[in-house]
């Protein structure tokens, strides 16, 4: 049987001005079962870009403020503009605020194209009345993808002033606009609140093959012990940008004391960063 073609629009960010080790590996990864164009949200020279040449199609490293949609629409633009969107059955929405894949991710794609909608994400977010799909790894049929209504959401992107006008009106608004063109999404996972930073170790043993960066310094380091299991238990091709990566953002002191199975040193964590939290009026 024929394996389906993938597009991955691939949107990174660097605060260090450089493409980090993660995200080489995460989309040589990706390479292996799809083409990948990369957006980053910086401007990089040509050379600092080399090293994820050979795994894309289209690498564009240009600073826009828009953050993760504002690469997803310069990604999209550009596939568009060179006719491909019509070569892929599928076209997935893919960010880097993630590590990984922590393992090889073949099962996750074959189940997320094997869920009868027209759209799925590996994550949604549950809540009353405005579910949504958790935009770091989203898959979009064809349908979709070379439609004129999604085209005209993903080219309407723009700087924001605020960082949850952006969720509201793109993240959100992405399922929302895929819902109100009678299009169907649904995805693998489905948690309340902050599930995907509060219980990395869960999702890793439960089939995600991706943790949020959020989660090596959520809650005052609270989840170091199953960050520690989680890359104990990945292989050593895996641990090795992880933690280069790691070091680099976080520093090498925070990582060490942040990477313990010590329950004790857990509880106090939590318990320092609750009375921070009482402290600061529940902020």
């Amino acid at each position: 049987m024929e394996h389906p073609k993938r597009l991955f629009l691939f949107a990174g960010y660097s605060k260090n001005e450089s493409v980090d080790d993660s995200l080489i590996f995460c989309v040589s990864e990706l390479s292996k079962y799809g083409d990948v164009i990369v957006c980053m949200d910086n401007d990089l020279k040509a050379r600092e870009l080399t090293p994820l040449k050979k795994y894309t199609i289209h690498t564009i490293a240009k600073k826009h403020g828009e953050y993760d949609f504002g690469s997803y629409k310069r990604a999209y633009e550009y596939a568009d503009k060179h006719k491909l969107l019509s070569k892929y059955d599928y076209v997935y929405l893919v960010n880097d605020s993630v590590f990984g894949p922590l393992f090889d991710i073949s099962n996750t794609l074959k189940e997320i194209e094997s869920i009868d909608t027209d759209a799925a994400s590996i994550v949604i977010s549950k809540h009353k009345t405005h579910s949504f799909m958790e935009s770091w790894f989203v898959r979009l049929n064809k349908k979709i993808a070379k439609s004129s209504w999604f085209k005209k959401f993903i080219m309407s992107v723009k700087q924001e002033d605020a960082k949850s006008t952006i969720t509201v009106k793109y993240e959100h608004g992405l399922s929302n606009v895929i819902k109100n063109n009678n299009y169907s999404w649904s995805g693998i996972y489905g948690f309340h609140g902050r599930f995907t930073y509060n219980n990395p170790k869960y999702l890793f043993n439960h089939g995600c093959p991706f943790v949020k960066k959020a989660c090596f310094t959520r809650h005052n380091g609270s989840c170091g012990n199953q960050i520690k299991y989680i890359l104990n238990h990945c292989q050593m091709r895996v641990q090795l940008p992880i933690m280069t990566t790691a070091n680099k953002l976080y520093g090498n002191n925070y990582m060490n004391w942040f990477l313990t199975y010590n329950p004790i040193k857990i509880i106090t964590r939590k318990i320092k960063y609750a009375l921070q939290k009482i402290t600061n009026g529940g902020i």
